[in-house]
């Protein structure tokens, strides 16, 4: 038997359930084309954010200046974002196989992928995945064998960014100093707020009132 030759094609994109962190959960569908069975694969996935191939409002477009400057400049600035990496071991399959990728969400907008969900809140997020790895099969003297996957096979995927909002909840977290935080802690129990987003609520409205 020959080596198989597999195609890649990513088919949906759902936020996660029940799960420890906020996450998407992408479906991949893996075809052999050709050769014989896969016994199993060591699958790495490259995933990455595609900037250039969608249109942006001009109030995305303020957002992300901080990501990739003036758009005047992103003819030479708009370059694709890493997402994420991962290994994901596929059973044996003979023709077709749907394989799930779960990919962690974070909303720590230092982060340069979160800064970009952030700016973008509705329409199509271009993404690539990008794939490697080793394929398990037999060969014609129905020994193992191996073969490589190279970075040549890629899918792309349009996720519309509404899922990565949903996949995050209402909810957000702010990375700050342990001084910052031991300020916000008094402030907050000197005027017996029961939850951080009233003492946050509060501090914005006095700088409101004051800025105005």
């Amino acid at each position: 038997m020959t080596a198989p030759e597999l195609s890649f094609a990513i088919t949906g994109a759902e936020p996660a359930r029940l799960t420890a962190v906020p996450a998407l959960h992408f479906e991949l569908d893996i075809h052999r084309t050709s050769g014989g069975p896969v016994r199993s694969i060591t699958l790495t996935t490259a995933i990455r954010i595609a900037p250039a191939r969608r249109r942006y409002e001009r109030a995305e477009r303020d957002e992300l200046a901080e990501l990739f400057g003036a758009p005047q400049r992103w003819a030479t600035t708009l370059r694709p974002l890493p997402w994420t990496r991962l290994t994901t071991v596929v059973g044996p399959f003979t023709d077709r196989v749907a394989v799930p990728l779960p990919v962690a969400c974070t909303d720590d907008v230092e982060l340069a992928v979160a800064k970009y969900f952030h700016a973008v809140r509705s329409g199509p997020v271009p993404l690539d995945f990008l794939f490697s790895g080793t394929i398990f099969h037999l060969g014609p003297d129905e020994r193992l064998r191996t073969t490589q996957i190279d970075w040549s096979q890629e899918a792309t995927f349009e996720l519309a960014a509404q899922r990565w909002h949903e996949a995050l909840g209402d909810t957000r977290w702010v990375r700050i100093t342990r001084s910052s935080f031991s300020r916000l802690h008094d402030y907050r129990r000197a005027r017996a707020f029961g939850t951080w987003d009233e003492a946050i609520a509060s501090l914005l409205r006095d700088a409101e009132q004051d800025a105005s």
